[in-house]
């Protein structure tokens, strides 16, 4: 399993601190990608959050988002969004292939229009209370959980 991250736009430095640390422990990320307004590691905010985990995974940052996508449609990994679309699948019920990149977007605003034309395919996670959706953080925690479970 090769799973990359895409931090479309995450505002909060914590957030993607937070992302760091469960892409190590759930192991099999092979890159995230930093994207637009998100923070790079050098941020002393992200190091306090991220506990090392910096070190661990590698990373970049670039400009726009459509650039990180660009490269990775360049090694011919598929994309999935992390939104909630009217053709979005339940991340649960998806069948992920051995090669992924997850798109996790702005924490309002969501994964950008642009970007999600240009997905393969759009996942959500169901939400069973009165919200909406999850914190970026706890969504990709979620997701990368589930796609590593079964995994040694």
């Amino acid at each position: 399993m090769e799973i990359h991250i895409v931090l479309d736009n995450i505002r909060s430095v914590f957030n993607v601190g937070s992302i760091f640390r469960s892409a190590d422990g759930a192991g099999s990320v092979k890159k995230i990608y930093l994207c637009g307004m998100t923070s790079d590691i050098d941020n002393p905010k992200l190091e306090k959050t991220a506990l090392g985990a910096i070190d661990m995974v590698p990373s970049e940052h670039y400009d726009t988002t459509e650039e990180a996508l660009e490269e990775i449609r360049e090694q011919n990994i598929p994309i999935y969004s992390v939104e909630l679309t009217e053709d979005a699948e339940d991340f649960q019920q998806v069948h992920y292939p051995e090669r992924v990149a997850l798109v996790f977007g702005h924490e309002k605003m969501g994964v950008g229009e642009d970007i999600l034309e240009d997905s393969d395919k759009k996942i959500y996670v169901p939400m069973r209370g009165m919200k909406e959706s999850l914190n970026v953080a706890n969504c990709a925690t979620a997701v990368l959980y589930e796609i590593t479970r079964g995994l040694a």
